[in-house]
């Protein structure tokens, strides 16, 4: 049996009065997703429990048929395993976001997108200068604006974060005042200290001068949170039998796959924004069949739509999600004997908002051993005629393996 997932990131939504009183899943067209509900099975399911914060850290997890009660210890260490940097027993990782701070308010959580090169080239600008200041932090570069600090414990020293640590993530509360949101309780002054200091060297550095000459937002800020310990979970392959790959160009997402034991499989193009290639996204995971028992596949395209509060970016990201992976995808899955293909956003997120919501999020499934639902793939008919709510969400995974009742 071969299997395959598709994440359209932040595809659920609400009604939207510029979609007529649809939701960006009922107004797209999506023939293959839709003909995955009707020839198989529809619900929902609730990836966040109630005392986390709705991200895709936590809701990925779920989404692997992790319990985050169990696992989950923050969303930088999960970035951080993609990113190759080891975390001893005593050491935090910290996301750090590249972002525009404008007359005091978070302007764009992502700095107009900055380009890899450019976020690269801040952060060791940092990591040139700060270590000498704050003596144990490290910073390192990712993809675009998402980046990490670390910072490196000693054993026996008081740990510098614990539980009564509370960051915000930038992107839900965009163009809220920064210094409603700075992070509190133990390591807070760390943390406010380290992002005042950030703020000089970045002011003037030949990328942000640059980024203003060319009409662009410079990255005049850093913007720390999401701080945890490196997590450990039971190999995927040891729980399920099976041999796993993970494409995504988003470091959390591909870090949650690498932690599970999948193979991570990076597709040129692929950009973890509107403008990724869908279509090599779609190639690259038929290929993948060929080696593994299980293909999955994470768009952050719908997610950043909605970040940016642009309903029509959203309906076209999802209809090329359609179009260059689902389709193609259950397709090479068909013709290969038996299969099941599941398609499931990690978490909702609204135009409306421009943020996360905790709301359950529609999955569709078909394939070998299921039964036809009739439906569209979309949030009101998983409400009005799937089947039941899955809560956790965590347990949808062996649902989709055919290891729970159907």
């Amino acid at each position: 049996m071969k299997y395959g997932i598709v994440i359209p990131d932040g595809a659920a939504d609400e009604p939207c009065a510029a979609l007529g009183g649809r939701t960006p899943l009922q107004a797209a067209r999506l023939p293959a997703m839709d003909a995955i509900a009707r020839e198989g099975v529809l619900g929902r399911a609730r990836h966040v429990p109630d005392r986390f914060l709705p991200a895709s850290d936590v809701a990925t997890l779920s989404l692997f048929g992790y319990d985050p009660e169990r696992y989950y210890t923050g969303r930088a260490p999960l970035e951080v395993v993609a990113m190759g940097v080891p975390l001893g027993p005593d050491d935090w990782a910290v996301r750090c976001n590249l972002m525009t701070i404008v007359e005091g308010r978070i302007a764009d959580f992502t700095a107009g997108h900055i380009r890899s090169e450019e976020g690269a080239a801040l952060i060791a600008a940092l990591q040139a200068e700060l270590p000498a200041r704050f003596p144990g932090i490290e910073f390192h570069a990712g993809v675009s604006y998402r980046n990490a600090m670390i910072v490196r414990g000693q054993a026996g020293a008081v740990a510098p974060f614990d539980e009564s640590t509370r960051t915000t993530p930038p992107h839900d509360v965009p163009d809220q005042p920064a210094a409603d949101h700075l992070p509190e309780g133990t390591g807070a002054r760390l943390l406010r200290e380290v992002m005042r200091e950030a703020e000089s060297i970045l002011a003037e550095h030949p990328v942000n001068r640059a980024r203003v000459e060319a009409g662009q937002r410079p990255a005049n800020a850093i913007w720390l949170w999401g701080q945890g310990r490196a997590p450990s979970v039971p190999r995927f392959s040891e729980l399920h039998g099976l041999r796993g790959a993970i494409i995504s160009a988003v470091d959390l997402v591909r870090g949650t796959g690498m932690l599970a034991g999948w193979t991570r499989i990076d597709v040129p193009g692929a950009t973890g924004y509107l403008d990724t290639d869908y279509a090599a996204k779609g190639r690259y995971a038929i290929e993948a069949l060929r080696t593994h028992d299980l293909v999955c596949v994470h768009i952050e395209a719908p997610d950043e739509a909605s970040h940016e509060g642009r309903p029509e970016a959203k309906v076209e990201a999802l209809e090329r999600i359609d179009e260059a992976i689902v389709a193609p995808l259950h397709e090479a899955l068909r013709v290969q004997g038996a299969y099941r293909i599941l398609i499931c956003p990690d978490h909702a997120t609204l135009l409306r908002t421009r943020a996360h919501d905790r709301a359950p999020v529609p999955w569709a499934m078909c394939g070998t051993g299921l039964a036809g639902s009739g439906l569209a793939y979309d949030e009101r008919s998983a409400l009005e005629g799937g089947g039941p709510l899955l809560d956790p969400g965590w347990r949808l995974m062996a649902r989709f393996l055919g290891r729970a009742d159907e």
